[in-house]
């Protein structure tokens, strides 16, 4: 996941990410990135939807043709 990133690596990208935005902030982000991952992979399924529903319709229409 992380490629070639070690344990050193990964540490030292947290503890500046700790020190820009501090103890309480972190909890916050972390709600928002969840929240906004949510939202996309609705708003995915949603597309998804709507195109196996055009698909079926474009079907439907062929045959009454």
């Amino acid at each position: 996941m992380f490629g070639n990133l070690g344990a050193g690596e990964i540490i030292l990208i947290v503890l500046v990410i700790l020190l820009l935005f501090g103890a309480k902030k972190i909890p916050e982000l972390a709600r928002g990135i969840g929240k906004g991952m949510s939202e996309f992979k609705k708003g995915l399924k949603d597309v998804e939807k709507e195109i196996k529903e055009g698909g079926d319709e474009e079907k439907n229409d062929s045959k009454k043709s």
